[in-house]
Parts: C-alpha cells; sequence; structure tokens
C-alpha cells in the first residue's frame, strides 16, 4: 500500500516514469476546453497588462517632463497705456537682469503674439490695431528665482507688470499624472484578480471532468496533494505560454507605434531602454497566480468531495 501511495500511476500499469513530480503532471489529460480557456486568458490579460505597466511607467516620466519644461520658463505681461509701454517695458527688462536665477529675457514680437491668438481667433487676426499687452519671456537657471520677491519688485516699480510663473499650470499636471498612475497601477492589480478568478473557474471544471480519474487515484492511495499537484502544474504551464504570449504581441505593440517628436504631448509613451526588461516579469507572475489559484481550488474541491 505505501507503494501506491508513493506512485499510484505505476500501480495502475502506466509506463515507467520517476515518481514525484513528473507522475502529477501525467494526471490531467494534455488538451481540452479548460486548458485551452486557461492560455487565451492568460495571453489576453497578459497583453492588456503590458498596456497598463506601460501606461503606469511613462505617466510618471510625462509628469516630470512636462513640469520640467514649464518650471524652466516663466511669463511676464505688462499692460499700460502705449505712451508708457515703452518705459514700463525698460524697467522691467532691468529689473529683470538684475534678479538672481534668471538667466536671459526675451520681448515677444507681434508675430510671435499673432502665433499664439491664432490658433483661437486665426491667422487673419489685426493685431497691430488690438491694444494687447507687452509679453516677456524669462528662461530661469536650474536653482529659480524668487517668485514673491520680485512680484514685490515689480508691484512697487513697474505697476502694469503681471508675473506668471506657471505654477498653476504645473500643480494639476502632476497631480493627474499621480492619478494616472495610480489609475494604471489599480487596472495591473485588477487584471491579476480577472486573471485568477478566470482560472479558477476553468480548475474547476476541469476537476469536475476529471472526477473519474480523481476517484480511482484515491482508490489506489493518491493523497489530495498529489491529484492538486497535477493540476496546478498543467494551468501554471498553460499560463505561462499564454502570457508570454500576450506579453510578446503586446511588446511589439509597443515597438511598431509611430515615435512621437520630442515636442509631442505624447512622447515618453512606451518602454525605454531598460524599461523594455520589466514586462518580462508579467509571464512568471501569471504562472504564480494560476498556480495559486489552482492550487486553492483544487484543494477546496478535493477537500468537499472527501
Amino acid at each position: 500500500m505505501s507503494t501506491l501511495r508513493r506512485n499510484p500511476l505505476r500501480a495502475l500499469g502506466g509506463a515507467r516514469q520517476t515518481p514525484g513530480f513528473g507522475d502529477a503532471g501525467r494526471v490531467v489529460p494534455a488538451s481540452g476546453i479548460t486548458s485551452l480557456l486557461t492560455g487565451i486568458t492568460s495571453a489576453v490579460m497578459a497583453f492588456l497588462a503590458v498596456f497598463a505597466l506601460a501606461l503606469s511607467l511613462s505617466s510618471g516620466q510625462l509628469a516630470q517632463r512636462w513640469s520640467a519644461t514649464l518650471s524652466q520658463s516663466a511669463t511676464l505681461r505688462i499692460s499700460a497705456p502705449p505712451s508708457e509701454i515703452g518705459a514700463q517695458t525698460a524697467a522691467v527688462l532691468e529689473i529683470l537682469r538684475t534678479t538672481p536665477g534668471i538667466t536671459s529675457t526675451r520681448v515677444l514680437d507681434q508675430d510671435e503674439q499673432r502665433a499664439l491668438l491664432e490658433p483661437w481667433f486665426g491667422p487673419d487676426l489685426p493685431i497691430e490695431s488690438l491694444a494687447l499687452p507687452r509679453l516677456i519671456e524669462i528662461i530661469e537657471s536650474a536653482g529659480g528665482f524668487d517668485a514673491v520677491g520680485l512680484r514685490l519688485r515689480l508691484a512697487s516699480e513697474a505697476p502694469g507688470a503681471v508675473l506668471d510663473d506657471h505654477t498653476r499650470w504645473r500643480r494639476p499636471l502632476v497631480q493627474a499624472a499621480a492619478s494616472l498612475r495610480a489609475l494604471a497601477w489599480f487596472s495591473v492589480a485588477l487584471i491579476g484578480v480577472m486573471m485568477a478568478a478566470m482560472i479558477t473557474l476553468a480548475a474547476g471544471f476541469s476537476l469536475a471532468a476529471n472526477a473519474p480519474v480523481i476517484r480511482v487515484l484515491r482508490l489506489v492511495g493518491a493523497r489530495d496533494a498529489f491529484i492538486a499537484r497535477a493540476f496546478t502544474r498543467r494551468f501554471a504551464i498553460r499560463a505561462l505560454i499564454g502570457a508570454a504570449l500576450g506579453t510578446g504581441l503586446g511588446m511589439l505593440a509597443f515597438a511598431i507605434l509611430p515615435v512621437a517628436g520630442e515636442s509631442g504631448f505624447l512622447t515618453g509613451l512606451g518602454f525605454h531602454g531598460a524599461g523594455w526588461l520589466t514586462p518580462l516579469a508579467i509571464p512568471v507572475l501569471a504562472a504564480l497566480i494560476a498556480w495559486a489559484a489552482t492550487r486553492t481550488a483544487a484543494m477546496r474541491v478535493l477537500r468537499r468531495e472527501s
């Protein structure tokens, strides 16, 4: 009887084989709807996980790029009567020249202002006849400048000057990117839960379909751990193969995406450098999820039918 418990398949007259894990893998039929379902589910979920992972990694990079682009520049607007605009512009430029943290300044000409207004008012806007404020672009150093101190100085020496350091634009972008990253990680977790649920259902169907085999194994002395190992191994391998296929397709989809220019809004989406190695963990995680889900389902069903 002890021999039967160690290797029940050999006792049933099977071919010569190594006892233990190899025997367990031969209990479940190699084909069937449950195996196919497991492979397809793993492939689809892995494909979606690649996109969610790419979104999570890219959102942080996009936030840094957008924030850095806005943080290195500021805009100063001068609103004054035409007779005073020249004097106030000269005074403002002198203030900016002596302000620590500002590397350069540039007064925007009429053509540049027309280009800024063109998306809203069209190319035929008579900008010469409009009393537009004078705009000055400020480029700051890496350390930045004291915006509060500069505003106080402008208020006393150039009352018509208004400084916009883009703080109100940076904060929503950073918050939006943080929310996007959290949503992406939540999607990855949700994909894992759905994969576990689908594989649990498939394992349950497989256990029900192989009920006669399970009864025979129990008659010859097989323990529940041996029977559960047979299902976990089969489903883990199917999940690994399916997830590897889905991951490969997802990475291929990103590889063939058109590359956006340096100034493009979507620049940075996808994987870059060592980031291409990150999706390779998806098939391994899928196999572990399949192993845990299948073992849990198998042990629950086997205890119920004991």
